[in-house]
């Protein structure tokens, strides 16, 4: 089984400027360079927390009684070889089908998870234990919490290929990136751009949503004329949340 997904490393200005970066700020982005179906619409079980990793896929097919004899297999099961085989960083992104029949995830194995420094884990389908995964402290994404154990409904089968996941292409290696509102799967060969260029978008609209809150018009103001991007210029200098490095 293929236990290597990381196609690209984000440098660390990079990667600290996602942590300051809204899905909807990045989906914008991905829109400008001509990917129009990036964001998994799911709930955070924790939605103050940030999520930024690099995709370990996950894919399960419908279970099949034949198959009931390896569920708790760790060296043969595809679930349990992929939680081993994850890396600190990786975000375990799981294809349950958006099938909430079952759970597709427990907390046992999301502690395994925690404890490995997981960046974090998304599923189109249900969890169990999600009380206990929300004391658990690893950003969490799913579709709906359900109690019963996946092997009623889902088979894992691959690991670390391509995948649907809430309807988005989910490529191991691409930056997953979760806030309060979803999660978005950003294509690897253009990570490293979005990062900056996604920063610097968030910068200027923390400057016009301050104008307009202090009375001004959006005219002029959103989208920008000369006038406010040199305003923005000035106001630029003295707000940035850490050194801003080339792009």
């Amino acid at each position: 089984m293929n236990t290597n997904n990381r196609t690209i490393e984000l440098s660390p200005d990079a990667f600290k400027k996602l942590h300051h970066i809204s899905t909807a700020t990045l989906t914008t982005q991905l829109i400008n360079r001509g990917f129009q179906n990036t964001f998994l619409t799911l709930t955070p079980l924790s939605p103050q927390k940030r999520m930024v990793g690099y995709a370990f896929t996950l894919r399960y097919v419908p279970m099949r009684e034949d198959m009931a004899d390896k569920q708790y297999d760790n060296d043969v099961n595809v679930q349990r070889v992929a939680v081993e085989a994850t890396k600190e960083g990786d975000v375990l992104v799981i294809d349950a089908r958006e099938d909430i029949r079952a759970a597709s995830f427990g907390h046992i194995l999301g502690t395994r998870l925690k404890a490995k420094g997981i960046a974090g884990l998304v599923s189109d389908g249900a969890l169990r234990d999600t009380p206990g995964f929300k004391e658990l402290g690893l950003p969490t994404y799913i579709k709906a919490p359900h109690a019963t154990t996946s092997f009623v409904i889902h088979h894992p089968l691959e690991m670390n290929i391509p995948i649907g996941c809430a309807g988005v292409l989910v490529m191991p290696g691409d930056v997953i990136v979760g806030d309060g509102e979803g999660v978005v799967a950003i294509p690897a060969e253009v990570a490293e751009s979005v990062a900056h260029d996604g920063y610097e978008q968030e910068l200027r609209e923390e400057f016009f949503a301050l104008k307009v809150s202090k009375g001004a018009s959006i005219k002029g103001v959103y989208p920008p004329n000369e006038e406010t991007l040199a305003e923005f210029a000035i106001w630029r200098e003295s707000n940035s949340q850490f050194p801003v490095q080339d792009s």
